[in-house]
């Protein structure tokens, strides 16, 4: 009889471990599909109502032996409704086999992946004493963005701004309660004094807008800026006038170019040219050094990430359940501390 897959809901995915498990084996993924060792499907966008969206995403990793299939629906009237912006699974499969291991929450996959592919970029563009981190929005995603720096840098400070006080204040407790060091966070009424002379700068918002969140000018030099947010090919966070200037990085050349809002206006405006554009697997390898730059990586999603996750957090919790029956089996269960979520202790 073939084995139920294994679920893996949003409580196996807390903490620092499963975190960064994620952001080593994106690496791991990123210099594969730089070198062109797996690729990334389209994924398919079926529009419905007024810009409510169901997304299927398939993506194999052969080198690994797994592949995976996303199911996505992004509901704007949701967080009005006081539900998740974005529900979904991922269905995660042995190759060899054709079976279904795993069955893993997909908003939170989601949530986790992109933030573990800012957190990949941010240790490779920052020094590793970097302790100071702005971020503008205050939904879901800036959590997972708290947490996944977090993972790789020693964060002290962190600023905050969204279009919503009161959701901004939401944010500065959840960092404040679940910091595993003493971390001092501050609540900005814009985007401007939030993000003035911080060296890791990171954007999660729902614009729909061409219009920048954050101008140019008011980046440090040096700064690395995480690009995530934006509900559409043409939306804008980020003043692509920066992208003139900084070491722009992106996931794949071709997906950025079709989907990143930033990247297409800079392109159109002349700023840069395609050859500008540097993925993240080359950053990775050591074929791109950033040396002090200033530097910008623009995500889209892409489902190869979803696959790499979910392998990452499967694994991950395998090993878990291992461990705990072991310890069960040597009566040492009760002796064993329970893993802390939030904003983990030191790096990686």
């Amino acid at each position: 009889m073939t084995a139920a897959p294994v679920t893996v809901g949003a409580a196996d995915m807390a903490g620092p471990l499963p975190m960064t498990r994620v952001i080593d084996v994106l690496g791991e993924m990123f210099v594969d599909l730089a070198a062109g060792r797996t690729t990334s499907p389209a994924r398919t966008v079926v529009e419905h109502g007024d810009q409510r969206v169901l997304l299927v995403s398939p993506a194999v990793w052969e080198k690994r032996g797994v592949g995976s299939v996303k199911v996505t629906t992004l509901t704007p009237d949701n967080p009005g409704r006081g539900l998740p912006l974005i529900h979904g699974i991922v269905a995660l499969t042995d190759l060899e086999t054709g079976r279904i291991t795993a069955l893993l929450d997909g908003a939170e996959l989601t949530a986790v992946r992109t933030g573990a592919v800012a957190a990949l970029a941010t240790r490779w563009c920052t020094p590793e004493d970097a302790d100071d981190l702005a971020v503008i929005g205050a939904g879901v995603q800036a959590r997972a963005l708290i947490r996944a720096v977090s993972a790789v840098r020693p964060i002290r400070t962190v600023r905050i701004h969204s279009r919503t006080r009161a959701r901004a204040e939401e944010l500065a407790d959840w960092v404040r309660a679940t910091a595993a060091r003493s971390v001092h966070v501050t609540v900005h009424d814009t985007a401007e004094e939030a993000v003035a002379g911080a060296p890791i700068i990171c954007t999660a918002t729902s614009t729909d807008d061409a219009t920048p969140v954050i101008e140019a000018g008011w980046v440090a030099a040096g700064a690395h800026v995480n690009v995530i947010g934006g509900t559409h090919p043409d939306a804008v966070e980020l003043d692509p006038a920066l992208l003139a200037e900084a070491v722009t990085v992106v996931e794949d050349r071709t997906a950025a170019l079709d989907g990143a809002g930033e990247v297409r206006a800079a392109l159109a405006g002349g700023l840069i040219g395609a050859e500008d554009l540097y993925e993240l697997g080359r950053l990775v390898n050591g074929e791109i050094a950033v040396a002090g730059r200033t530097s910008v990586l623009r995500t889209v999603g892409m489902a190869i990430e979803d696959t790499a996750a979910a392998v990452a957090l499967f694994e991950r919790h395998r090993a878990a359940r291992r461990e705990a029956d072991v310890r069960e089996a040597d009566g040492s269960s009760a002796d064993t501390a329970p893993t802390r979520e939030g904003v983990p202790d030191g790096h990686a």
